[in-house]
């Protein structure tokens, strides 16, 4: 028994100083420390600022938080999940930043604080290819317009519908509701513009874009209102710099090549 009890003490005695040689650190940016993780809500559905490929996230959102996430010394970990849950699921708690080709809006404005605008886009008409009555929001009376759910897009064909007489079909995805054009089901949709140009140059989907823009977006990177102002401050001066060092153009001409 006697010597069980000294082998514990020593043991005891090891332990300690081995404890007090060790520092744990969360945060910060100095040797040692550990990195802050961010989760990061993304819908991968939405090319060319967010899609899988290969097992792996790309696009201008995904290059552009990673880029802002180097300069500014955290981590991230992406959470894909269809559009219209991504502030849901902020205000649970399950997420800390939204990027996906989300418009600045004053709605949106209710329930998070967004970053500097990152990318310039705007609403457009879309129809069937072989489609010659429609040209304009003015020629929708009477028809189907397809629109994603918690876009933009959806906002505005809702707000017009009963001026311009006709009705909406919401889909969780872009791909499904690309598909319900192309078969006829519906009679237009309205998307954001560089997200179908670039949808139609990469595979013909059987659709066309027609008219001019319907509205002038902004896209913005998003935190929960008045809870991360911390996080907020990095994420802008990590898109001041990619900006500043030329590295945002190059992420942009990736993907929107002119």
């Amino acid at each position: 028994m006697r010597k069980f009890g000294l082998f514990s003490l020593v043991l005891a005695f090891v332990l300690l100083l081995a404890a007090c040689g060790e520092e744990k650190t969360t945060g910060g940016t100095g040797e040692g420390a550990e990195q802050k993780e961010y989760k990061v809500g993304i819908d991968t559905t939405y090319a060319p600022f967010e899609f899988e490929q290969d097992g792996e996230y790309k696009g201008i959102d995904i290059d552009l938080i990673n880029a802002i996430a180097d300069s500014q010394d955290f981590n991230i970990k992406f959470s894909p999940m269809d559009f219209g849950g991504i502030i849901p699921a902020m205000q649970a708690g399950e997420l800390d930043v939204a990027i996906a080709g989300m418009s600045i809006t004053d709605e949106r404005k209710k329930v998070v604080d967004f970053s500097e605008p990152y990318f310039d886009a705007g609403l457009t008409l879309v129809v069937k290819k072989d489609n010659k009555d429609i040209k304009t929001i003015s020629d929708l009376k009477g028809k189907i317009v397809a629109v994603k759910k918690g876009t933009t897009g959806a906002a505005f064909a809702q707000e017009n519908a009963e001026k311009e007489g006709y009705t909406v079909k919401q889909f969780n995805d872009s791909p499904a509701m690309f598909q319900e054009v192309a078969n006829g089901n519906a009679d237009a949709l309205i998307e954001d513009y560089p997200v179908i140009a670039y949808a139609i140059a990469q595979k013909d989907l059987g659709l066309q874009t027609v008219g001019e823009r319907l509205n002038g977006d902004q896209y913005g990177i998003a935190v929960l209102k008045g809870e991360n102002k911390e996080l907020l401050d990095k994420i802008n001066k990590g898109l001041a710099e990619l900006k500043e060092n030329g590295k945002y153009d190059e992420i942009i001409k990736t993907y929107l090549a002119e």
